[in-house]
Protein backbone atom coordinates (compact mmCIF):
# COMPACT_ATOMS: atom_id res chain seq x y z
CA UNK A 1 0.00 0.00 0.00
CA UNK A 2 1.23 3.14 -0.57
CA UNK A 3 -0.10 6.55 1.06
CA UNK A 4 0.15 9.97 -0.34
CA UNK A 5 0.56 13.10 1.76
CA UNK A 6 0.69 17.09 0.91
CA UNK A 7 3.55 19.02 1.88
CA UNK A 8 5.95 21.81 1.07
CA UNK A 9 9.65 22.96 0.52
CA UNK A 10 11.15 26.16 0.59
CA UNK A 11 13.50 27.22 -1.94
CA UNK A 12 14.79 30.79 -1.86
CA UNK A 13 12.10 33.58 -1.71
CA UNK A 14 9.82 30.45 -3.02
CA UNK A 15 7.94 27.81 -1.53
CA UNK A 16 7.14 24.51 -3.68
CA UNK A 17 4.51 21.48 -3.12
CA UNK A 18 6.02 18.29 -1.64
CA UNK A 19 4.16 15.14 -1.99
CA UNK A 20 5.45 12.25 1.14
CA UNK A 21 5.16 9.25 -0.25
CA UNK A 22 5.04 6.01 2.20
CA UNK A 23 5.23 2.58 0.88
CA UNK A 24 4.89 -0.59 2.88
CA UNK A 25 6.07 -4.41 2.36
CA UNK A 26 7.03 -7.12 3.56
CA UNK A 27 11.23 -7.86 4.58
CA UNK A 28 13.16 -7.14 6.95
CA UNK A 29 12.53 -4.03 9.30
CA UNK A 30 13.81 -0.93 7.72
CA UNK A 31 12.63 2.86 7.50
CA UNK A 32 14.50 4.08 4.33
CA UNK A 33 14.06 7.98 3.20
CA UNK A 34 14.59 8.86 -0.72
CA UNK A 35 14.13 11.74 -2.79
CA UNK A 36 17.33 14.02 -1.58
CA UNK A 37 17.05 14.18 1.67
CA UNK A 38 19.58 16.32 3.98
CA UNK A 39 20.68 15.17 7.20
CA UNK A 40 18.15 17.01 9.37
CA UNK A 41 14.90 15.06 7.24
CA UNK A 42 17.23 11.41 7.17
CA UNK A 43 17.21 12.20 11.25
CA UNK A 44 13.08 12.45 10.95
CA UNK A 45 12.92 8.69 11.09
CA UNK A 46 14.26 8.60 14.59
CA UNK A 47 12.32 11.36 15.88
CA UNK A 48 8.57 10.14 13.81
CA UNK A 49 9.49 6.67 15.53
CA UNK A 50 9.57 7.99 18.81
CA UNK A 51 6.78 10.17 18.91
CA UNK A 52 4.41 7.67 17.60
CA UNK A 53 5.78 4.85 20.10
CA UNK A 54 5.55 8.01 22.85
CA UNK A 55 2.05 8.64 22.02
CA UNK A 56 0.52 5.12 22.06
CA UNK A 57 0.79 3.64 19.01
CA UNK A 58 3.24 0.92 17.39
CA UNK A 59 5.78 1.35 15.22
CA UNK A 60 5.63 -1.24 12.25
CA UNK A 61 8.00 -3.80 12.21
CA UNK A 62 8.45 -4.18 8.36
CA UNK A 63 9.98 -2.48 5.49
CA UNK A 64 9.76 1.37 5.71
CA UNK A 65 10.25 3.58 2.37
CA UNK A 66 9.60 7.11 2.31
CA UNK A 67 9.58 9.25 -1.26
CA UNK A 68 9.57 12.82 -1.14
CA UNK A 69 8.60 13.82 -4.26
CA UNK A 70 9.95 15.57 -6.56
CA UNK A 71 13.23 13.85 -6.47
CA UNK A 72 15.36 16.09 -8.11
CA UNK A 73 14.96 19.42 -5.84
CA UNK A 74 17.11 18.76 -2.26
CA UNK A 75 14.71 18.75 0.79
CA UNK A 76 16.21 20.49 3.79
CA UNK A 77 15.57 20.99 7.27
CA UNK A 78 12.71 19.21 9.89
CA UNK A 79 9.86 20.46 8.16
CA UNK A 80 8.78 16.79 6.70
CA UNK A 81 8.37 15.29 10.65
CA UNK A 82 5.14 15.95 10.83
CA UNK A 83 4.09 14.93 7.00
CA UNK A 84 5.95 12.06 7.49
CA UNK A 85 4.39 10.68 10.54
CA UNK A 86 0.81 10.93 9.39
CA UNK A 87 1.83 9.51 6.18
CA UNK A 88 2.70 6.68 7.61
CA UNK A 89 0.14 6.47 10.31
CA UNK A 90 -2.21 6.68 6.78
CA UNK A 91 -0.39 3.93 5.48
CA UNK A 92 -0.81 1.57 8.44
CA UNK A 93 -4.33 2.43 9.08
CA UNK A 94 -4.29 4.62 11.80
CA UNK A 95 -5.53 7.11 9.88
CA UNK A 96 -8.52 7.16 7.52
CA UNK A 97 -9.65 10.35 7.02
CA UNK A 98 -9.76 11.94 3.18
CA UNK A 99 -6.57 14.01 3.00
CA UNK A 100 -6.38 15.26 -0.83
CA UNK A 101 -6.86 18.88 0.29
CA UNK A 102 -4.66 19.14 3.44
CA UNK A 103 -0.96 19.86 3.31
CA UNK A 104 0.99 19.16 6.74
CA UNK A 105 4.62 21.32 7.68
CA UNK A 106 5.94 20.75 11.60
CA UNK A 107 8.70 19.43 13.58
CA UNK A 108 8.13 16.38 15.76
CA UNK A 109 9.84 16.12 19.51
CA UNK A 110 10.25 12.71 20.36
CA UNK A 111 7.51 12.78 23.11
CA UNK A 112 4.52 14.33 20.18
CA UNK A 113 4.87 17.34 20.50
CA UNK A 114 5.25 19.78 17.07
CA UNK A 115 7.63 22.40 17.15
CA UNK A 116 8.03 25.59 15.41
CA UNK A 117 9.50 25.99 12.16
CA UNK A 118 10.83 28.46 9.47
CA UNK A 119 9.56 29.89 6.13
CA UNK A 120 5.41 29.28 6.92
CA UNK A 121 4.46 32.46 5.35
CA UNK A 122 5.85 31.56 1.70
CA UNK A 123 4.70 27.38 2.06
CA UNK A 124 1.29 29.14 2.93
CA UNK A 125 1.06 31.03 -0.33
CA UNK A 126 2.43 28.20 -1.85
CA UNK A 127 -0.50 26.25 -0.46
CA UNK A 128 -2.96 28.03 -1.71
CA UNK A 129 -1.56 28.39 -5.14
CA UNK A 130 -1.45 24.65 -5.59
CA UNK A 131 -5.22 23.86 -4.42
CA UNK A 132 -4.66 22.94 -0.73
CA UNK A 133 -7.85 24.67 1.32
CA UNK A 134 -6.83 23.33 4.64
CA UNK A 135 -2.66 23.93 6.27
CA UNK A 136 -1.87 22.17 9.31
CA UNK A 137 1.26 23.98 10.85
CA UNK A 138 2.62 24.11 14.03
CA UNK A 139 0.48 26.57 16.92
CA UNK A 140 3.58 29.09 16.91
CA UNK A 141 3.37 29.32 13.31
CA UNK A 142 -0.31 29.82 12.83
CA UNK A 143 -0.36 33.61 13.06
CA UNK A 144 2.37 33.73 10.39
CA UNK A 145 -0.14 31.21 7.73
CA UNK A 146 -3.08 32.53 8.75
CA UNK A 147 -2.64 35.90 7.13
CA UNK A 148 -2.96 34.37 3.61
CA UNK A 149 -6.39 34.93 2.30
CA UNK A 150 -8.69 31.75 1.00
CA UNK A 151 -6.70 29.43 3.04
CA UNK A 152 -7.76 27.68 6.27
CA UNK A 153 -4.79 27.42 8.83
CA UNK A 154 -4.94 24.72 11.85
CA UNK A 155 -2.80 25.01 14.50
CA UNK A 156 -1.07 22.09 15.83
CA UNK A 157 0.68 21.30 19.08
CA UNK A 158 1.19 17.88 19.30
CA UNK A 159 0.14 14.48 17.32
CA UNK A 160 -2.68 13.54 19.94
CA UNK A 161 -4.51 16.86 18.89
CA UNK A 162 -4.28 16.18 15.30
CA UNK A 163 -5.46 12.94 15.51
CA UNK A 164 -8.61 14.27 18.07
CA UNK A 165 -9.09 16.59 15.16
CA UNK A 166 -9.66 14.29 12.44
CA UNK A 167 -11.28 11.69 15.08
CA UNK A 168 -13.81 14.48 15.48
CA UNK A 169 -13.36 13.91 19.48
CA UNK A 170 -11.95 17.40 19.73
CA UNK A 171 -12.09 19.43 16.02
CA UNK A 172 -9.27 22.50 15.86
CA UNK A 173 -10.32 25.93 15.10
CA UNK A 174 -8.79 27.80 11.77
CA UNK A 175 -6.09 30.15 13.32
CA UNK A 176 -7.83 33.98 12.86
CA UNK A 177 -5.30 36.85 11.50
CA UNK A 178 -4.70 39.52 13.68
CA UNK A 179 -5.90 42.50 12.88
CA UNK A 180 -3.60 44.96 11.15
CA UNK A 181 -3.19 48.00 13.01
CA UNK A 182 -0.60 51.05 12.37
CA UNK A 183 2.63 50.54 14.27
CA UNK A 184 2.90 51.92 17.26
CA UNK A 185 5.68 54.82 16.62
CA UNK A 186 5.58 56.04 20.09
CA UNK A 187 7.89 52.93 20.79
CA UNK A 188 10.23 54.35 18.48
CA UNK A 189 13.23 56.82 19.65
CA UNK A 190 11.86 60.53 18.58
CA UNK A 191 13.57 63.51 17.09
CA UNK A 192 12.49 65.49 19.78
CA UNK A 193 15.36 63.84 22.13
CA UNK A 194 17.99 65.29 19.59
CA UNK A 195 19.98 68.53 20.92
CA UNK A 196 20.86 70.55 18.24
CA UNK A 197 21.72 69.28 14.78
CA UNK A 198 19.12 70.39 12.88
CA UNK A 199 21.52 70.43 9.31
CA UNK A 200 21.87 66.34 10.28
CA UNK A 201 18.26 66.20 11.18
CA UNK A 202 17.03 68.03 7.81
CA UNK A 203 19.53 65.49 5.89
CA UNK A 204 17.67 62.79 7.46
CA UNK A 205 14.39 64.18 6.73
CA UNK A 206 15.70 64.32 2.60
CA UNK A 207 16.83 60.63 2.84
CA UNK A 208 13.37 59.45 4.72
CA UNK A 209 11.83 61.65 2.06
CA UNK A 210 13.25 59.55 -1.17
CA UNK A 211 14.57 56.11 0.18
CA UNK A 212 18.65 57.70 -0.12
CA UNK A 213 21.38 56.33 1.41
CA UNK A 214 23.30 58.68 3.82
CA UNK A 215 26.50 58.74 5.32
CA UNK A 216 27.48 60.76 8.31
CA UNK A 217 30.68 61.82 9.78
CA UNK A 218 31.62 63.73 12.87
CA UNK A 219 33.70 62.98 16.20
CA UNK A 220 32.70 60.60 18.82
CA UNK A 221 29.47 61.62 20.85
CA UNK A 222 28.58 64.29 18.38
CA UNK A 223 25.07 61.98 18.01
CA UNK A 224 25.50 59.85 14.66
CA UNK A 225 24.25 56.98 16.25
CA UNK A 226 21.44 58.56 18.22
CA UNK A 227 20.23 60.21 14.68
CA UNK A 228 20.43 57.05 13.01
CA UNK A 229 18.62 54.80 15.88
CA UNK A 230 16.09 57.90 15.41
CA UNK A 231 15.51 57.24 11.55
CA UNK A 232 12.63 54.86 11.52
CA UNK A 233 10.52 56.62 13.70
CA UNK A 234 10.15 59.27 10.30
CA UNK A 235 10.35 56.65 7.70
CA UNK A 236 6.55 56.15 5.46
CA UNK A 237 4.26 53.49 7.02
CA UNK A 238 4.85 50.10 4.96
CA UNK A 239 2.57 48.84 2.23
CA UNK A 240 0.69 45.41 2.51
CA UNK A 241 2.67 44.00 -0.07
CA UNK A 242 5.92 45.63 1.70
CA UNK A 243 4.72 43.74 5.21
CA UNK A 244 4.25 40.37 3.03
CA UNK A 245 7.80 40.45 1.44
CA UNK A 246 9.37 41.75 4.70
CA UNK A 247 7.98 39.24 6.82
CA UNK A 248 8.97 36.08 4.03
CA UNK A 249 12.19 36.98 4.68
CA UNK A 250 12.07 37.30 8.37
CA UNK A 251 10.61 33.51 8.66
CA UNK A 252 12.72 32.23 5.35
CA UNK A 253 15.74 33.06 7.79
CA UNK A 254 14.18 32.13 10.98
CA UNK A 255 13.99 35.29 12.65
CA UNK A 256 10.24 36.16 13.08
CA UNK A 257 9.51 35.92 16.87
CA UNK A 258 7.21 32.58 17.42
CA UNK A 259 3.17 33.65 17.53
CA UNK A 260 3.33 36.91 15.06
CA UNK A 261 2.14 37.66 12.20
CA UNK A 262 2.79 40.65 9.69
CA UNK A 263 6.16 42.79 10.20
CA UNK A 264 4.12 46.66 10.08
CA UNK A 265 7.42 48.50 11.00
CA UNK A 266 10.26 48.82 8.83
CA UNK A 267 13.26 46.96 9.90
CA UNK A 268 16.48 48.65 11.20
CA UNK A 269 19.09 46.48 11.22
CA UNK A 270 22.71 47.38 12.88
CA UNK A 271 25.33 44.42 12.60
CA UNK A 272 28.40 44.84 14.66
CA UNK A 273 31.79 45.34 12.22
CA UNK A 274 33.32 42.21 13.06
CA UNK A 275 30.47 40.58 10.72
CA UNK A 276 31.38 38.60 8.00
CA UNK A 277 31.07 39.73 4.15
CA UNK A 278 28.73 36.00 3.64
CA UNK A 279 27.03 37.58 6.87
CA UNK A 280 25.87 40.36 5.45
CA UNK A 281 24.84 39.28 2.31
CA UNK A 282 23.70 35.60 3.42
CA UNK A 283 24.91 32.22 2.61
CA UNK A 284 25.45 29.18 4.11
CA UNK A 285 25.32 25.39 2.10
CA UNK A 286 21.61 26.21 0.73
CA UNK A 287 22.34 30.37 1.18
CA UNK A 288 19.90 31.82 3.71
CA UNK A 289 19.31 35.92 3.87
CA UNK A 290 22.02 38.06 5.21
CA UNK A 291 21.58 41.77 7.15
CA UNK A 292 21.03 42.70 3.74
CA UNK A 293 18.19 40.86 3.17
CA UNK A 294 16.59 41.16 6.45
CA UNK A 295 16.57 44.85 6.23
CA UNK A 296 14.71 45.23 2.81
CA UNK A 297 12.17 47.86 2.82
CA UNK A 298 13.84 49.12 5.57
CA UNK A 299 17.42 50.47 6.83
CA UNK A 300 20.71 48.77 7.31
CA UNK A 301 22.76 51.09 9.84
CA UNK A 302 26.69 50.34 9.64
CA UNK A 303 28.16 52.12 12.73
CA UNK A 304 31.99 52.60 12.59
CA UNK A 305 31.84 52.06 8.91
CA UNK A 306 35.69 51.41 8.34
CA UNK A 307 36.52 49.62 11.48
CA UNK A 308 34.00 46.87 8.76
CA UNK A 309 36.53 44.69 6.60
CA UNK A 310 37.37 45.76 3.20
CA UNK A 311 34.96 42.41 1.97
CA UNK A 312 32.62 43.05 3.81
CA UNK A 313 32.09 46.73 2.84
CA UNK A 314 32.85 46.07 -1.36
CA UNK A 315 30.33 43.02 -0.63
CA UNK A 316 27.33 45.93 -0.67
CA UNK A 317 28.12 48.15 -4.03
CA UNK A 318 26.03 45.62 -6.34
CA UNK A 319 23.31 45.05 -4.31
CA UNK A 320 22.55 48.45 -2.67
CA UNK A 321 22.58 49.48 -6.78
CA UNK A 322 20.41 46.71 -8.13
CA UNK A 323 18.05 46.36 -4.88
CA UNK A 324 18.68 42.27 -4.87
CA UNK A 325 21.62 40.28 -4.11
CA UNK A 326 22.37 36.85 -5.62
CA UNK A 327 24.30 33.74 -3.71
CA UNK A 328 26.00 31.25 -6.13
CA UNK A 329 26.67 28.19 -4.49
CA UNK A 330 27.42 24.65 -5.85
CA UNK A 331 24.14 22.99 -5.08
CA UNK A 332 21.94 26.65 -6.00
CA UNK A 333 21.81 29.97 -6.86
CA UNK A 334 19.39 32.49 -5.44
CA UNK A 335 18.54 35.32 -5.56
CA UNK A 336 17.01 37.59 -2.51
CA UNK A 337 15.64 41.41 -2.13
CA UNK A 338 17.56 43.87 -0.62
CA UNK A 339 15.75 47.34 -1.31
CA UNK A 340 17.33 49.14 1.69
CA UNK A 341 17.84 52.75 2.78
CA UNK A 342 21.93 52.34 3.83
CA UNK A 343 23.30 54.50 6.73
CA UNK A 344 26.26 54.77 7.60
CA UNK A 345 28.73 56.66 10.47
CA UNK A 346 32.19 57.23 11.14
CA UNK A 347 34.76 59.04 12.72
CA UNK A 348 36.87 60.67 10.63
CA UNK A 349 40.47 59.70 12.03
CA UNK A 350 41.25 56.85 14.20
CA UNK A 351 41.08 59.08 17.59
CA UNK A 352 38.13 60.68 15.71
CA UNK A 353 38.96 64.01 16.06
CA UNK A 354 40.86 65.15 12.92
CA UNK A 355 39.01 68.53 11.86
CA UNK A 356 37.76 69.00 15.39
CA UNK A 357 37.18 72.90 16.43
CA UNK A 358 39.10 72.20 19.62
CA UNK A 359 40.25 68.89 20.77
CA UNK A 360 43.44 68.13 19.16
CA UNK A 361 44.46 64.75 16.85
CA UNK A 362 46.56 62.84 18.21
CA UNK A 363 46.86 60.83 14.57
CA UNK A 364 49.57 61.39 11.91
CA UNK A 365 48.77 62.21 8.57
CA UNK A 366 49.23 58.81 7.20
CA UNK A 367 47.24 57.16 9.70
CA UNK A 368 44.45 59.51 8.96
CA UNK A 369 44.49 58.72 5.00
CA UNK A 370 45.32 54.79 6.03
CA UNK A 371 42.05 54.71 7.87
CA UNK A 372 39.94 56.98 5.56
CA UNK A 373 41.17 54.76 2.71
CA UNK A 374 39.10 51.86 3.99
CA UNK A 375 35.79 53.53 2.30
CA UNK A 376 36.72 52.89 -1.29
CA UNK A 377 35.66 55.55 -3.96
CA UNK A 378 33.02 53.46 -5.89
CA UNK A 379 31.31 53.17 -2.11
CA UNK A 380 31.24 56.90 -1.50
CA UNK A 381 29.95 57.69 -4.79
CA UNK A 382 27.06 55.37 -3.76
CA UNK A 383 26.20 57.34 -1.01
CA UNK A 384 23.41 60.14 -2.16
CA UNK A 385 24.06 62.18 0.90
CA UNK A 386 27.76 63.22 3.15
CA UNK A 387 26.72 64.64 6.18
CA UNK A 388 28.75 66.06 8.27
CA UNK A 389 27.97 65.80 11.93
CA UNK A 390 29.80 68.84 14.20
CA UNK A 391 29.92 68.09 18.36
CA UNK A 392 27.08 69.78 20.19
CA UNK A 393 27.59 72.69 21.77
CA UNK A 394 27.30 73.28 25.52
CA UNK A 395 24.10 75.66 24.90
CA UNK A 396 22.12 73.25 22.92
CA UNK A 397 23.04 70.75 25.37
CA UNK A 398 21.81 72.20 28.11
CA UNK A 399 18.93 73.99 26.89
CA UNK A 400 15.59 72.55 27.91
CA UNK A 401 13.67 73.16 24.35
CA UNK A 402 12.83 70.28 23.19
CA UNK A 403 13.45 69.83 19.37
CA UNK A 404 10.76 69.04 16.89
CA UNK A 405 9.40 65.77 16.98
CA UNK A 406 9.43 62.76 15.01
CA UNK A 407 5.48 63.18 14.23
CA UNK A 408 6.10 66.65 12.61
CA UNK A 409 8.96 65.45 10.08
CA UNK A 410 7.15 62.05 9.23
CA UNK A 411 3.85 64.06 7.99
CA UNK A 412 6.75 66.33 5.93
CA UNK A 413 8.07 62.46 4.41
CA UNK A 414 4.44 60.93 4.25
CA UNK A 415 3.51 64.02 1.99
CA UNK A 416 6.14 64.09 -0.26
CA UNK A 417 6.09 60.24 -0.30
CA UNK A 418 2.60 60.81 -1.56
CA UNK A 419 3.40 62.58 -4.51
CA UNK A 420 5.93 60.36 -5.44
CA UNK A 421 3.51 57.30 -5.45
CA UNK A 422 1.32 58.90 -8.02
CA UNK A 423 4.05 60.15 -10.09
CA UNK A 424 5.28 56.46 -10.58
CA UNK A 425 2.61 54.91 -10.58
CA UNK A 426 2.60 51.93 -12.49
CA UNK A 427 6.27 51.76 -13.10
CA UNK A 428 7.74 49.98 -10.58
CA UNK A 429 9.17 52.80 -8.93
CA UNK A 430 9.15 52.68 -5.08
CA UNK A 431 10.94 56.12 -4.77
CA UNK A 432 13.35 58.64 -5.95
CA UNK A 433 16.23 56.87 -4.72
CA UNK A 434 15.20 53.97 -7.13
CA UNK A 435 14.14 55.97 -10.25
CA UNK A 436 15.56 53.90 -13.53
CA UNK A 437 17.96 55.78 -16.01
CA UNK A 438 15.25 55.75 -18.56
CA UNK A 439 13.10 57.84 -16.47
CA UNK A 440 15.45 59.64 -15.12
CA UNK A 441 15.59 63.01 -17.11
CA UNK A 442 11.72 63.39 -17.94
CA UNK A 443 11.01 63.55 -13.97
CA UNK A 444 13.63 65.63 -12.82
CA UNK A 445 12.65 68.38 -15.06
CA UNK A 446 14.47 71.74 -13.57
CA UNK A 447 14.70 75.45 -14.87
CA UNK A 448 17.49 76.87 -16.56
CA UNK A 449 18.79 78.44 -13.43
CA UNK A 450 19.27 75.21 -12.01
CA UNK A 451 20.65 73.62 -14.49
CA UNK A 452 23.16 75.98 -15.29
CA UNK A 453 24.32 75.85 -11.67
CA UNK A 454 24.34 71.80 -11.79
CA UNK A 455 26.70 71.77 -14.70
CA UNK A 456 29.19 74.21 -12.83
CA UNK A 457 28.94 72.45 -9.82
CA UNK A 458 30.29 68.98 -11.96
CA UNK A 459 32.52 70.72 -14.00
CA UNK A 460 34.10 72.38 -10.69
CA UNK A 461 34.01 69.41 -8.64
CA UNK A 462 34.57 66.71 -11.34
CA UNK A 463 31.85 64.51 -10.29
CA UNK A 464 31.54 61.13 -11.79
CA UNK A 465 28.32 60.35 -14.04
CA UNK A 466 27.01 58.09 -10.79
CA UNK A 467 27.14 61.98 -8.79
CA UNK A 468 25.57 64.02 -11.52
CA UNK A 469 22.65 60.91 -11.55
CA UNK A 470 22.48 61.31 -7.71
CA UNK A 471 22.65 64.64 -7.23
CA UNK A 472 19.25 64.77 -9.60
CA UNK A 473 17.60 62.77 -7.37
CA UNK A 474 17.93 64.11 -4.31
CA UNK A 475 17.02 67.13 -5.60
CA UNK A 476 13.66 65.71 -7.21
CA UNK A 477 13.08 64.56 -3.48
CA UNK A 478 14.14 68.27 -2.66
CA UNK A 479 11.44 69.71 -4.62
CA UNK A 480 9.07 67.33 -3.53
CA UNK A 481 9.13 68.32 0.08
CA UNK A 482 8.57 72.05 -0.65
CA UNK A 483 6.10 70.33 -3.63
CA UNK A 484 7.47 72.00 -6.14
CA UNK A 485 7.49 70.40 -9.91
CA UNK A 486 10.32 71.56 -11.31
CA UNK A 487 13.70 71.15 -9.71
CA UNK A 488 14.79 74.96 -8.89
CA UNK A 489 18.58 76.15 -8.39
CA UNK A 490 18.20 76.02 -4.36
CA UNK A 491 17.01 72.25 -5.10
CA UNK A 492 20.63 72.16 -6.50
CA UNK A 493 22.54 73.72 -4.43
CA UNK A 494 21.29 72.38 -1.43
CA UNK A 495 21.61 68.58 -3.05
CA UNK A 496 25.41 69.66 -4.08
CA UNK A 497 25.86 70.55 -0.76
CA UNK A 498 25.49 66.82 0.65
CA UNK A 499 28.37 65.63 -2.33
CA UNK A 500 31.29 67.97 -0.80
CA UNK A 501 32.42 66.14 1.86
CA UNK A 502 34.45 63.55 0.15
CA UNK A 503 36.37 66.56 -0.86
CA UNK A 504 37.15 67.16 2.60
CA UNK A 505 38.61 64.55 4.11
CA UNK A 506 39.71 62.10 0.68
CA UNK A 507 40.91 64.62 -1.33
CA UNK A 508 42.93 66.34 1.17
CA UNK A 509 46.48 67.27 0.69
CA UNK A 510 48.60 66.07 3.66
Amino acid sequence: MVSRVNSLGLLGMDAFPVEVETSLSNGMPAFDMVGLPDTAVKESRERVRSAMKNCGFSFPAIRIVTNLAPADIKKEGPIYDLPILVSLLQATGGLSSPLDDCAFIGELSLSGIVRPVRGVLPMAIQAKNAGIQKLFVPAENAQEGAVVEGLQVYPVTSIVSLLDHFSGKAPISPAVPEDSVPANADILPDFSQVRGQNDAKRALEIAAAGGHNVLMIGPPGSGKSMLAKRLPSILPDMTLSEQMETTKIHSIAGVLPHGSSLIQTRPFRSPHHTISSAGLSGGGMIPRPGELSLAHNGVLFLDELPEFSRASIEVLRQPIEDGQVTISRVNSTLTYPCSIMLVAAMNPCPCGYFGHPTHPCTCSFTKVSRYLARVSGPLLDRMDLHVEVPPVSFDHLDSQEEGEPSCQIKARVDAARSLQRERYQGTGISCNARITPAVLHSVCDMTESARKLLKNAFEKLGLSARAYDRILKVSRTIADLDRQEKIGSSHIAEAVQYRTLDRKYWNKQF
